[in-house]
């Protein structure tokens, strides 16, 4: 779980980036230079502020669309992320067989039955399995007896 914690805040740090360095900027020119962080609308205040570092410097509520805007853009991207790694992950298991099915049964390569999956003969028709679920080969010969004449 550490290990997830780890890897949603440096792929959090990514989609920061990606969103306010790559997607954004062009997204302003083509709005006609805007700054989408410095899109807010001042409360209560009657000057104009040029930029939301100075109206918050001036002590003005303001209400900062802008950094909405960005911080939406960022969760689109992070919930398609995962919406891809979800699908990717159904796709690789089998249709009709629950997640924790697949890591504790195995099917049975003969009668094609749900198996245990450290099972080594099959309960539903006996066959002898081995720890891949191959059948295993018996030499099916009597031993060979050697006698020593004295």
């Amino acid at each position: 779980m550490g290990i997830g914690l780890v890897l949603g805040a440096a792929f959090s740090g990514l989609i920061d980036s990606l969103v306010t360095d790559v997607i954004l900027p062009p997204i302003g020119v083509l709005l006609a230079k805007m700054n989408f962080s410095n899109l807010f609308i001042t409360l209560g205040g009657e000057t104009h502020y040029d930029t939301l570092t100075k109206a918050q410097e001036a002590g003005v509520a303001t209400i900062n669309y802008g950094l909405f805007i960005t911080s939406f853009i960022r969760f689109v991207i992070v919930l398609f992320v995962i919406f891809l790694v979800i699908r990717q992950l159904n796709r690789w298991k089998k249709p009709g067989q629950h997640p924790v099915d697949s890591m504790t049964k195995k099917e049975c390569p003969y009668c094609r039955m749900s198996i245990p999956s450290k099972a080594i003969k099959c309960p539903n028709c006996s066959s002898d399995l081995d720890e891949v679920g191959e059948k295993r080969i018996k030499n099916t010969s009597s031993p060979r007896l050697r006698f020593k004449a004295k």
